[in-house]
């Protein structure tokens, strides 16, 4: 078995079995070294957001002290759901080794499938309803953001 697979698998279980959440883990790699491992810490935090690899983007970030990881790879336990696999791509990320499938993820109760369907417009029903407000005022940071010389592109 890949050796940082391995060490996300494990942290799959040690996460699981500590009640931190659901058997997700991911370590990120630089160099072939370690950088961050993270688990699932939903129920931990009470955050819905605190997925294996958002636990490990933020460690791997706040480690390298900077937000772009395209020098890193990233090992998941599992195929990250939609809301990790865009934090891989924002982290700019080099390679995406997967686990486990979604498939197998839905088959013990973890289905993302409602949240691809929203996203391709294929939903039979709105979970959240989205109603648009105010746009001209929201756009005013736009405009001053794109005349700012000073700013960092990500």
């Amino acid at each position: 078995m890949n050796e940082f697979m391995k060490k996300a698998v494990d942290e799959a279980f040690k996460g699981m079995r500590s009640d931190d959440g659901g058997p997700f883990g991911a370590v990120i790699v630089k160099d072939g070294e370690i950088i961050a491992i993270g688990h699932n810490e939903v129920i931990k935090t009470n955050d819905p957001t605190a997925h294996a690899e958002i636990v490990a983007i933020r460690k791997a970030t706040k480690i390298l002290g900077r937000f772009d990881l395209s020098d890193c790879d990233i090992y998941s336990s599992c195929e990250p759901c939609p809301m990790c696999f865009s934090a891989i791509h924002w982290a700019k990320m080099r390679k995406l080794y997967v686990g486990a499938s979604r498939y197998d993820a839905a088959d013990i109760g973890f289905d993302d499938q409602y949240i691809y369907d929203v996203i391709l417009g294929k939903a039979s029903k709105q979970q959240v309803k989205i109603i648009n407000i105010d746009r001209e005022e929201c756009l005013a940071p736009f405009v001053e953001w794109s005349k700012k010389n000073d700013k960092v592109e990500y």
